[in-house]
């Protein structure tokens, strides 16, 4: 089973930074699974200054949705973002909540049963209103739902507020 940390936090908290950190300081050569899809330029730009940002002591593997593809035995592995990751089966599934959820969790329990060190970081996004439209509020249910999965299997919990890590459990 793999030994996971799980950083949450709101938008531009400080939580890829910082699990940025814990991965070089667990391993001189970590990998980033990245889960971002290509929707635009705009995003294109920002995903490549990311890429731009990171060492040539990361190894980068780009991963839509089967996280669990690779394997990562004996690596420290930084996922981000489980956001990211869960819009691609939302979208996919036509904004079916139930069946993305069920199909994250399958493919979580894959990647966790490989013997590595997980660092997986998501956005805590119901934390303000609620949202006008159906779509935002299946999403930020879905999100929610997933952020208690996780957080009840990791060893660790992180909360980032302001660039500062507030330990949750663990």
């Amino acid at each position: 089973m793999a030994n996971i940390i799980f950083i949450t936090g709101g938008q531009r908290s400080g939580k890829s930074a910082y699990a940025q950190k814990l991965a070089l300081e667990k391993s001189k050569h970590p990998v980033y699974l990245a889960t971002a899809r290509i929707w635009d330029d705009e995003f294109r730009q920002r995903v490549e200054r990311h890429q731009a940002d990171r060492g040539e002591e990361w190894e980068n593997i780009e991963e839509e949705k089967q996280l669990s593809r690779p394997d990562f035995t004996g690596k420290t592995v930084l996922v981000d973002c489980l956001t990211l990751w869960a819009t691609n089966f939302f979208f996919d599934n036509k904004a079916d909540v139930q069946l993305s959820l069920d199909q994250m969790k399958e493919e979580l329990e894959k990647l966790m049963l490989q013997q590595a060190y997980l660092i997986l970081v998501s956005n805590e996004i119901g934390l303000g209103g609620t949202p006008a439209d159906e779509l935002q509020r299946k999403f930020t249910d879905l999100m929610g739902w997933l952020n208690q999965y996780v957080a009840e299997k990791a060893e660790a919990v992180v909360w980032m507020v302001s660039g500062i890590p507030v330990q949750i459990k663990g």
